[in-house]
């Protein structure tokens, strides 16, 4: 703490004499804005403020034991020039408030000090939205200059159209601004060159020079789930959509890949019309929408115009959508796959054998006979069928009573048949009532789960949530990276 004596430090020699008479009959504004009489009236103003009160204190319920330490001349004459030369507004930092108040204003300052090393150190605080590390750490902080309390940032981005520039700059005045004492920040951005993004590339990929799919690797701590169906119209895309918003909720890190490449539908239901970041032809960042990064064809494409591929290249486009995309640390990341047991069902088991199903359906006895063939691939594909999700269940009617629009018991019959067929328990993780609110969430580009938090529809699909979040996780085969060396 700093205390200020004003009549013990000798103000005469360390802010210049100015008799009481003249200061109190001097105007508070200078006639003309001339910068030598901008300067008097800093002078003015400020010896003004430290004559007020013998002893200024900054924290007064320290105790009566507690004694003040006066200020030298050095510090007053450095006090002075920190003050007058570097703070933007001084004049107003020193005519607001009560007169203890601007004293202690002008004591902040002086005790402040803005250096390069603690702005870095406030850099540090801010994450590229897109990757989800700090800038400090992608070399995305060209250079940093601190004059007096003003700050002047040069900062790179990925790329001249960088759609998450004014998110970026916003965070990055924030964190700064938090530093005591900061004067005006001015905030420059230019694009990376190709040499820097190659080197963020590498980076971003550990070293690896060809793209390679993190979640197959068996030290990956994503869970990767695969949302299928037997047919379609039974909701599986607004059921994957919402589920992953409910994952976020829980406070995860979610990814959707839009896997159906004919009937893509994700963006939309996200409300998304931005596309992914190219950082060049080999990495791709994915756009955020509601916290969830997500990749679709759709994205790719002009308009609604259809895409007419063959087999091979429904494979091919899922590859690039888990290799060439960074997706960072996620906790969950869900596949949207078409209906029935195609190209892309079997893509996925190739790519990532880890990947277990979640298999969608509603209520009626012909939906829950073609579900079961999706949940019975898993017998081939070696992949595990996590549970059964009963999408158009009971409708709530006005009065509270129930609607079976769809009839019911087709979950429990799927879930009970494929325990039998794969001989391990599948559970039915929830029954989502039919609710005219979800498909009108999803045409507004809102899930339910954020729109409508207390509906019946929300509560079911958070059950599901709460019973993917967290599972056991065998050790098995993986490296615990103990350092652990044979000797001799």
């Amino acid at each position: 703490m700093m205390v200020i004596d004003a009549e013990a430090t000798g103000l005469g020699s360390g802010l210049g004499s100015y008799p009481e008479q003249a200061l109190s009959d001097a105007p508070t504004t200078p006639t003309k804005a001339t910068p030598a009489t901008r300067e008097k009236v800093r002078e003015r103003e400020i010896w003004r403020g430290i004559k007020i009160g013998r002893i200024l204190s900054l924290k007064p319920d320290m105790g009566a034991g507690h004694k003040p330490q006066h200020v030298t001349t050095v510090q007053l004459q450095r006090f002075r020039r920190s003050i007058w030369l570097n703070f933007t507004h001084p004049i107003a930092l020193t005519r607001c408030g009560s007169p203890q108040q601007r004293v202690t204003r002008l004591v902040r300052v002086m005790t402040s000090a803005i250096t390069e090393s603690s702005v870095r150190d406030a850099l540090t605080r801010v994450d590229d939205p897109e990757i989800g590390r700090p800038i400090t750490e992608l070399g995305m902080v060209k250079s940093v200059t601190v004059t007096g309390s003003d700050v002047d940032i040069e900062l790179y981005l990925t790329i001249a159209g960088c759609p998450m520039k004014s998110t970026i700059e916003s965070n990055t005045r924030a964190a700064v601004s938090e530093l005591d004492g900061v004067g005006e920040i001015t905030i420059s951005m230019t694009p990376m060159s190709d040499e820097q993004r190659k080197e963020l590339k590498q980076k971003l990929r550990g070293g690896q020079a060809e793209p390679e799919i993190p979640f197959a690797k068996p030290e990956s701590t994503t869970r990767v789930f695969a949302v299928a169906s037997g047919k379609g119209g039974v909701g599986k895309s607004s059921v994957t959509v919402n589920l992953a918003a409910a994952l976020v909720n829980k406070g995860l890190k979610v990814g959707i890949v839009d896997a159906d490449i004919y009937g893509h539908s994700v963006p939309s239901l996200l409300g998304s019309t931005a596309g992914p970041t190219v950082l060049d032809d080999e990495m791709l960042l994915p756009p955020i929408s509601h916290g969830i990064k997500h990749i679709s064809i759709g994205q790719f494409v002009e308009g609604n115009a259809p895409v007419v591929w063959r087999g091979p290249m429904l494979h091919r486009a899922l590859q690039q959508f888990l290799a060439d995309v960074f997706w960072g640390d996620l906790d969950v990341l869900l596949l949207d796959l078409p209906p029935g047991t195609g190209d892309v069902a079997l893509s996925v088991a190739q790519l990532i054998p880890n990947a277990e199903l979640l298999i969608v359906t509603t209520p009626q006895a012909a939906a829950a006979e073609v579900a079961e063939r999706a949940g019975s691939i898993s017998q081939q594909t070696r992949q595990r069928v996590a549970g059964v999700i009963e999408n158009m269940g009971a409708m709530v009617m006005p009065d509270g009573s129930t609607m079976d629009i769809f009839g019911s018991g087709g979950g429990s019959v799927v879930a009970e048949r494929l325990s039998v067929l794969l001989g391990h328990e599948v559970p039915l993780l929830a029954s989502i009532p039919l609710d005219p609110s979800l498909r009108a969430a999803g045409d507004a580009g809102t899930p339910i789960v954020i729109s409508a938090p207390d509906s019946p529809a929300t509560q079911a699909i958070t059950k599901v949530a709460d019973s993917i979040a967290v599972r056991s996780d065998s050790l098995v085969g993986k490296k615990l990276g103990l350092g652990v060396t044979r000797k001799g």
